[in-house]
């Protein structure tokens, strides 16, 4: 008897075993994509962010969706990622959205603009302010839906190869600066130079721009600034939260199995949180090498922020009368920022205020 009770509950068993992992991994298509990156594979905070996605869409669903990363240069240009996906030459691309004000301002304001969001307003507005709406209405007009794919925190101000103490020192400096901001710093004089990340250090050391910013510490480490330009300027006011934007092909992503955009989505939201962190707990030891190194920590000019300040005013007064869809995004952004500075007034600010004091005084 025991026997039959024994292969009678192994019958009742199979049908519920079958209809788990067995179904859905039969039922599940085999996709491979490709993502070309905009910067090189050197810039493990960035670059890993793919590594990070790709696994664990390809963990998720069994080695079935597969994505397989590149770095700039090895498919296209980092400066021509988005176009690439656009005419569906890769399924998609991790590249700052600023990169391609040249054909529309508007894509500025879901990567980071001058004096707009830290980074963890940039994931509020988008999540919970209305961003991802906007972005994704803007993005349609180009066959491409686009995702949060990591934060670097408010940047540095870049690598200068003489010293900045007045206004008149900024003006004719020939300055690697990207997306909007390059408009900004132009009114005071400053000659912008949009350079692929991967073609910065070379541009720096021939002389061929005078300052570059890219990211912080961690980063500008690894790509060698401080060899060919000593003077580490700071705050980079333009890059207070930038996003590293994930922008997907429009048609591939409706193609794509519903269980597989969950998949990707909760992937790329982890590595958007992960970049971040790495940030954070990286920054603060390159700093301490980089002084070591011979890099000579100066803050801005309090001239040159303010003259940046009312640039950057009259710039969006401009470019607001001649294109709607971007006031309308940057007007939904800039009442974000100034509600949320409301709150960090009285929450964070003094907390890290505090803080800092308190750690000078031992």
């Amino acid at each position: 008897m025991k026997r039959r009770d024994l292969l009678r509950s192994a019958a009742l068993a199979a049908p519920a075993a079958a209809l788990a992992a067995p179904a859905i991994a039969q039922s599940a298509p085999e996709v491979r994509w490709r993502l070309t990156s905009s910067v090189p594979k050197v810039l493990d905070t960035i670059f890993g962010a793919n590594e990070l996605v790709s696994k664990y869409v390809s963990e998720a669903t069994d080695g079935r969706f597969v994505i397989q990363n590149f770095a700039a240069g090895e498919i296209v240009p980092g400066l021509q990622a988005l176009d690439a996906v656009q005419n569906g030459t890769v399924e998609l691309a991790q590249t700052p959205l600023y990169y391609y004000v040249g054909k529309d301002p508007t894509f500025a304001c879901f990567t980071t603009m001058p004096f707009g969001l830290n980074a963890r307003m940039q994931n509020a507005w988008y999540y919970h302010g209305g961003g991802r709406e906007l972005q994704d209405a803007f993005l349609k007009k180009y066959n491409l839906v686009g995702f949060l794919g990591g934060n670097t925190g408010t940047q540095m101000g870049g690598w200068f190869r003489r010293e900045v103490k007045t206004l008149d020192d900024f003006k004719g400096l020939k300055f690697r600066i990207g997306g909007i901001a390059g408009q900004v710093v132009a009114k005071l004089g400053v000659v912008p130079q949009q350079i692929a990340p991967g073609d910065i250090y070379a541009a720096l050391e021939k002389g061929t721009i005078d300052a570059c910013e890219w990211v912080g510490p961690y980063d500008d480490e690894k790509l060698g600034f401080v060899k060919v330009a000593p003077y580490y300027y700071y705050p980079g006011w333009w890059d207070g939260g930038p996003t590293m934007n994930v922008v997907v092909n429009r048609a591939k992503w409706n193609a794509l199995p519903k269980p597989y955009q969950a998949i990707f989505e909760a992937a790329v939201a982890y590595a958007n949180a992960d970049m971040l962190a790495k940030y954070d707990a990286r920054n603060p030891a390159a700093l301490r090498r980089l002084v070591g190194q011979g890099a000579q920590l100066r803050p801005f000019p309090q001239s040159f922020l303010d003259a940046s300040y009312t640039a950057t005013t009259e710039l969006y007064a401009e470019l607001s009368a001649k294109n709607p869809e971007f006031k309308k995004v940057l007007d939904s952004l800039l009442a974000f920022r100034n509600e949320g500075y409301l709150w960090w007034q009285v929450g964070e600010y003094p907390y890290d205020g505090y803080m800092i004091r308190a750690r000078s005084r031992g």
